[in-house]
């Protein structure tokens, strides 16, 4: 799937490339990749959750599940379906409350996308956190991925701390405060260097 780079990347990249060394290699080796988003918020999240602590294949398949059950994976196809039936696609107990959770906050308008973005990124995290089965980690996806948020930094992303280490610790685990002070260089382009920085341990995009 081809995904168009946002406007801010180039400048971001350019930016990035003169302040730190380590990224510099990076932006030149992995040029013309960006990041992209996909479907719409509702089932980016949707499938978030159904994905949390399972592999990517299994997780897929749960997905097809899920639609072939539902038919368009909508807030209300969700919540007219009993926990019963979305449980027989092989979601758990609790996988089927936080999708329940998520579609009636779509539903009722408590989650407005279209609002989303007035807010700033950390005013949108805590929104996203009250949904049950969202944490932060997976609400930073989110902005990276299917928002573009230029600046977010995950540092609960194991990817992410791997690169790091491996890049600024000469392999040796970096507290969050060191992480930080390094990544506060990158601001106002933190996500644009985190991707860079995964893309040093795997060539191949995140699907998010």
């Amino acid at each position: 799937m081809a995904h168009m780079a946002p406007e801010y990347w180039k400048t971001a990249a350019r930016e990035l490339a003169r302040r730190d060394a380590v990224l510099r290699g990076l932006i030149a080796r992995f040029q013309g990749l960006a990041l992209g988003s996909r479907g719409n918020a509702f089932q980016t999240l949707a499938r978030a959750i159904v994905g949390q602590q399972i592999s990517v294949k299994a997780a897929q398949s749960v997905w097809n599940r899920v639609e072939a059950e539902v038919g368009a994976v909508t807030p209300a196809n969700v919540l007219a379906k009993d926990p019963g039936q979305l449980r027989g696609c092989g979601l758990s107990r609790q996988k089927t409350l936080y999708l329940g959770d998520l579609a009636q906050r779509f539903a009722t308008g408590m989650l407005d996308a279209g609002a989303w973005r007035h807010l700033g990124d950390e005013a949108l995290i805590l929104e996203l956190t009250q949904v049950k089965g969202i944490g932060r980690w997976t609400a930073e996806m989110f902005l990276i991925f299917y928002l573009a948020r230029p600046d977010v930094l995950p540092l609960d992303d194991l990817g992410l701390q791997r690169a790091m280490n491996l890049h600024y610790g000469r392999g040796r685990p970096l507290s969050r405060g060191r992480m930080r002070r390094i990544a506060d260089t990158w601001a106002p382009w933190r996500s644009v260097a985190t991707w860079y920085l995964w893309r040093s341990l795997d060539p191949i995009p995140v699907e998010y």
